[in-house]
């Protein structure tokens, strides 16, 4: 590949990223559609417009999906958006967030993330995401240091193709975790709706992108943000290759506390024996024995 292709492979991802998100902030300040109704079409869009994409310019042809896989796929899909989603949307009015709005109030904090202005909804939420990410980056480590906390998480890497729907292979109890970092730090924070609407933008179109099937590069924001490049390697079947890059949409905390990894050419995807599991495997693996998980 040219350098000057590898430079436009660049653009793709952070044009769509923070594209989507200035659509929502200006949605927000100039009216001219409603924000929660944007926020869903954008959500619910993403993957089949990145499918498509995967199926005309993929990554790797070995990576493609075939009908069974894209069914399975479908099912994690539509748990996630009938079940979690709600949850999901509804996470910054949970008694967590409740509890750190209590703290942030007593502690006298001397600013709040409600910003105005289009500039300010987007430097708002970019604030929230590096802070959600920090908590999110330590609960990630902490996931791939310990049995214990890997057997929530470990369904997610026991997939043995990248593609966008994959993103939504998370078991139902991981979305627990998943939306921690971001209920406390949107808390403390004392962030805005408007500036929460940007944020979950932000996070939904990133992890949609760093799962893809696509040749997409890290550019200038791969010093900050996560990339599939970065992201492929975190779900490498190597062992050493996976305990790196955890930040979910934010590569910089990897970058600053030494879990960082930009090797490009990863020889298999997947988890312990690489051998692809059923669903009802995945979702079981919380409930097994340390032995018994070890095998998979």
């Amino acid at each position: 590949m040219s350098n000057f292709r590898r430079f436009l492979w660049t653009i793709p991802q952070p044009a769509y990223v923070f594209g989507c998100a200035l659509l929502v902030a200006t949605s927000i300040t100039w009216e001219w559609m409603d924000a929660d109704l944007l926020v869903t079409l954008i959500i619910f869009s993403a993957i089949p417009l990145i499918l498509l994409a995967e199926r005309l310019v993929p990554k790797r042809r070995d990576w493609l999906l075939n009908w069974r896989e894209l069914v399975e796929d479908a099912c994690w899909v539509l748990a996630g958006f009938l079940i979690w989603l709600p949850l999901y949307d509804e996470f910054y009015d949970t008694p967590i967030s409740d509890a750190f709005t209590a703290i942030r109030d007593s502690s006298g904090l001397p600013f709040l993330l409600e910003p105005s202005s289009t500039i300010g909804l987007l430097f708002a939420a970019l604030i929230a995401l590096i802070a959600s990410e920090f908590i999110g980056y330590w609960a990630h480590r902490i996931q791939h240091r310990y049995v214990f906390f890997w057997r929530i998480h470990a369904a997610h890497h026991h997939i043995t193709k990248m593609s966008v729907a994959r993103a939504d292979r998370t078991h139902p109890l991981e979305f627990l975790a998943l939306n921690l970092g971001g209920a406390v730090a949107l808390a403390l924070l004392g962030a805005s709706s408007d500036v929460v609407a940007v944020y979950v933008t932000i996070v939904v179109t990133s992890t949609r992108v760093t799962h893809a099937n696509l040749p997409l590069r890290p550019g200038v924001i791969g010093y900050i943000f996560n990339t599939p490049q970065y992201h492929q390697l975190h779900h490498s079947c190597n062992y050493e290759e996976s305990n790196t890059n955890y930040g979910c949409v934010i590569i910089l905390w990897d970058r600053l506390f030494g879990t960082f990894s930009n090797i490009e050419n990863i020889e298999k995807i997947g988890n312990g024996t690489g051998k692809s599991l059923s669903i009802l495997t995945q979702l079981s693996i919380p409930f097994r024995s340390n032995d018994c998980i070890r095998k998979f």
